[in-house]
């Protein structure tokens, strides 16, 4: 049994009280709580010293559920320290509610677990910084609604009209205003004497108290109160705390409240409801469709920037003209192509070159990933999704600087965002399969799990406080609270979202976001978790739901099916990941369709590929004719521009011929053949060089057509001979205006060979993928915890070992390292080897870090001490000059 739970070895401080742990709960709490061994404390009292701090209080609150912050909050507002007794009224009520009762214990003992609570339940104490920011004030209210006790309202009253509110309230007048405090203190807590005053209350004034008993306990009075308001202000129910402000203090709430010390407690966490019920293998054929547009997709991002993609923002990003070329290209709204463009490079396909003029192309690993089987290429989009901190929705806000947000811009990262992602999917996997789930439940659920900040620093609504009268200005019915606290209230650092607003709407936004990006990349399909979802979480597979329908449910039409919602896995680690969405990937293989190797082609001088096409085919498709329309079957449409591109990258109109009949499921049509043949015909009869540029051609006829055509005087041709034209353009610029005429020229070398222009794929150099920003310092694993949980307890044993100073030495304050002379050191030491005797010394390290470490000296030469160290558990050498001093240990 811990000392937190035996009586008789009550813990005087959370120091002690942590000291009293074994090593299975000290490593629950700091993996809990990370950041408390960021660096390893040197003892338990540094250790309770750092989860005292304000910084890493903060973090654990924000970390707490809704009932497990309500306990934290009730504890703030009980006595200090408190018993479980005065807890629990304060959480179940006067009446007792049994499911409050019931997860109290739950609640408490997370809070012991966090270190956030100490001691036994007969003296149950919050720690001071938790207390300091969850106890209500006016600057900071509480979600309680509670105001201030007695004592702290009435600080300011004189003390001859304290003993006034006393004899109105029919006590006894006291010697002294504590005394009288006092007095009306016990008076609000006694249910019976409440009871009967209360009941000579008039009814307006009561009407009075019911309209601020749940808070915010502030108001604004008049120099001359109406008769209900004195009634109240004459017995103390309500006293001032400033000219024109009156506050309810907490007892006298607390009993019209019936104990309660909020208005609703949630012990049992919201179910995530389901809307709707599909096959599952609905499910997970529609995810696989999605899987497989989503890899086309990034495929057509990527091989649209396969030449070089836009330039680089000087502050970096995309701009919002390239986001909307984008967008056109891909075929898709805006954020749905932000969302696509960081994807890619958050899987490191994607990068900026680095050069002088930057801009964006694909990386060598794109090379790589397209190769590679569907499954593994899914597998790495979604891994890299999940882990991502970036968040695409964000992309056209405003950050705190006013500065738009751009697509692979800066400002974009929300640490929060993984953590968000693999929760929402891990609630869908606790529905049975095929259930998709509401929206609203799934938020309300996230919110219960994780409270927004209004809920942990309270509300700051408007109070009303009374209603007007004659002699009441209309800003009297104002509360205090509706000017102070609210999401920015002290204690709470800003999160920093944005122009969006606070934490609490960036968690349902990124939420909502998840959602939709799950869909998009086949996690999910038609809103349930498919099989090769559960997977990528690890998730068990789900039990099959009962209902039997294969549709949609209507409009509002909710399963009950929370009853029957399995355990949601816990979060993985980067290896399990990895191993998880491998798995994953295996699983949706079979699902995708199979690459076709031919089309059909149409006398309408279009083709059809009725699914994927393999990859060869549809590079080679997609430079001799453009793309139509794209579904489930994908129309390419031939015109003479695709065809002399195809004619360009150096294919012959035999080879065009010969492709056509080999990949064609129906004959090759005669219209398409004449246009082949056409622009074949005429494609090269024109050749353009470098003088700056010239054409030449065979036959001065079509040379005289050129020059007698108006749009080309922009070009500065000139005739040097019968079949050879001058220009001033160079030959890219050449090139395009004579086919802008309607001619099909080619360019040539110098040595008069044709050139073909095949474009040639455009590279970064090798790029790693950005590195998500963590939500604080890492969970450490169990190697780390079990040797930081060594050290601390090693640390602790020597900073509280009994010791003796050595004979003439300068006293040593608890917790401070010994301090010696050289000569006493060295003849301390001499003398622990003849004796085998423990000493405690003081270390300082290289880097200036002081230690105090409990070791049995073996023999001392050389300027140094080789001793067995009883904190680190081996034989170590430590140079005598970095010893600050030792002590004998007691008895």
């Amino acid at each position: 049994m811990s000392t937190e739970e035996n009586p008789a070895a009550a813990p005087r401080s959370l120091a002690e009280a942590l000291r009293g742990r074994d090593d299975v709960s000290l490593a629950a709490l700091l993996r809990s709580r990370p950041d408390l061994i960021t660096p390893v404390p040197t003892d338990l009292t540094q250790l309770a010293t750092r989860a005292g701090t304000r910084a890493s209080v903060i973090r654990a609150l924000e970390r707490l559920d809704r009932f497990t912050l309500q306990t934290a909050q009730a504890l703030a507002i009980a006595p200090d320290p408190a018993t479980y007794a005065e807890l629990l009224g304060l959480m179940a009520g006067d009446d007792g509610d049994p499911a409050g009762s019931a997860a109290l214990p739950h609640a408490l003992g997370t809070l012991r677990a966090q270190a956030l609570v100490w001691g036994g339940d007969d003296r149950l104490r919050l720690v001071r910084t938790a207390r300091e920011l969850l106890a209500p004030s006016p600057q900071h209210p509480s979600p309680t609604g509670l105001g201030p006790t007695v004592r702290e309202a009435g600080a300011g009253i004189s003390p001859g009209r304290v003993q006034e509110i006393l004899a109105t309230a029919g006590l006894p007048s006291t010697h002294d205003s504590v005394s009288a405090l006092n007095a009306l203190a016990g008076l609000f807590d006694d249910p019976e004497q409440m009871s009967a005053l209360l009941d000579q209350a008039p009814s307006e004034s009561v009407e009075v108290l019911e309209r601020l008993v749940w808070g915010p306990p502030y108001g604004q009075v008049t120099a001359d109160p109406a008769p209900r308001l004195r009634w109240l202000l004459d017995r103390g129910l309500l006293l001032p705390t400033a000219p024109g402000t009156v506050v309810l203090p907490r007892e006298v709430a607390l009993r019209l409240r019936a104990g309660r010390a909020h208005r609703t407690t949630e012990p049992v966490p919201p179910p995530v409801e389901a809307a709707a019920a599909h096959r599952p293998q609905l499910v997970d054929a529609t995810a696989a469709g999605q899987a497989y547009t989503a890899l086309a997709t990034v495929e057509e991002l990527l091989k649209d920037w396969h030449e070089g993609g836009p330039a680089v923002l000087r502050a970096g990003g995309l701009s919002v003209r390239d986001l909307k070329r984008t967008a056109v290209a891909l075929d898709v709204p805006e954020p749905v192509a932000a969302f696509w463009v960081e994807l890619a490079y958050a899987a490191g396909l994607l990068a900026s070159d680095g050069e002088a003029d930057e801009r964006y192309a694909a990386t060598p690993a794109y090379d790589e990933w397209r190769e590679g089987p569907a499954g593994e290429r899914w597998a790495r989009l979604v891994t890299a999704w999940l882990a991502a901190t970036r968040t695409p929705g964000l992309v056209g806000e405003r950050d705190a600087k006013d500065r738009t947000l751009s697509a692979l811009g800066p400002g974009l990262d929300r640490s929060a965002a993984p953590e968000v992602r693999h929760r929402v999917l891990a609630l869908l996997a606790g529905l049975p399969e095929g259930a998709a789930p509401d929206a609203g439940s799934l938020l309300a659920r996230l919110s219960w799990e994780r409270p927004p900040r209004a809920d942990r620093t309270g509300g700051g609504a408007p109070s009303p406080y009374a209603r007007r009268t004659p002699a009441q200005p209309a800003e009297g019915t104002r509360g205090v609270a509706a000017r102070a606290g609210g999401p920015g209230a002290p204690g709470y650092p800003a999160d920093g979202a944005g122009g969006a607003g606070g934490e609490e709407d960036l968690r349902s936004r990124l939420a909502r976001w998840t959602l939709a990006e799950a869909e998009m990349l086949g996690v999910t399909g038609r809103g349930a978790l498919s099989s090769h979802g559960r997977a990528l979480i690890g998730a068990p597979p789900a039990p099959r739901h009962a209902d039997t329908r294969t549709e949609p449910a209507g409009p509002g039409d909710k399963l009950p099916v929370h009853h029957r919602q399995t355990p949601v896995p816990p979060a993985l680690s980067p290896a399990e990941q990895a191993t998880a969405a491998a798995a994953a990937g295996r699983l949706l293989d079979p699902l995708l369709p199979e690459p076709l190797d031919h089309v059909l082609l149409q006398a309408d001088l279009t083709a059809v590929a009725p699914g994927p096409l393999e990859r060869p085919l549809a590079d080679m498709l997609g430079v001799l004719a453009d793309v139509e329309s794209k579904g489930g079957a994908t129309v390419y449409r031939f015109t003479p521009a695709s065809v002399r591109r195809a004619l360009d990258a150096g294919q012959s109109a035999a080879d065009l011929h010969a492709f056509l009949t080999a990949h064609s499921r129906t004959p090759v049509p005669q219209p398409l053949a004449y246009l082949i043949d056409d622009v074949a015909r005429r494609h090269g009869h024109l050749r353009v060089g470098a003088a700056s540029s010239y054409v030449r051609c065979d036959d001065d006829a079509v040379l005289n057509e050129i020059l007698a055509d108006k749009r080309a005087a922009g070009l500065g041709l000139r005739r040097l001979a019968p079949t050879v034209l001058a220009a001033r353009t160079d030959p890219a610029a050449l090139l395009e205006g004579l086919r802008a005429m309607g001619f099909a020229p080619a360019a040539e070398s110098a040595e008069g060979d044709v050139l073909i222009a095949r474009a040639d794929a455009y590279r970064t150099p090798p790029r790693t993928p950005p590195e998500p920003v963590p939500d604080g310092p890492p969970v450490p694993d169990d190697t780390l915890l079990a040797a930081a949980i060594r050290a601390v307890r090693a640390g602790d044993l020597a900073s509280t070992a009994p010791r003796r100073p050595v004979a003439g030495a300068a006293d040593t304050a608890p917790g401070e390292l010994p301090r010696t002379t050289a000569a006493e050191t060295l003849a301390g030491l001499q003398a622990a080897v003849l004796t085998n005797d423990t000493l405690w010394i003081g270390y300082v390290n290289a880097e200036g870090g002081a230690s105090q470490r409990v070791i049995a000296p073996i023999r001392v030469e050389g300027g140094f001490v080789t001793a067995y160290d009883h904190t680190a558990d081996e034989v170590r050498t430590y140079p005598l000059h970095r010893i600050t001093g030792v002590a004998e240990l007691g008895e």
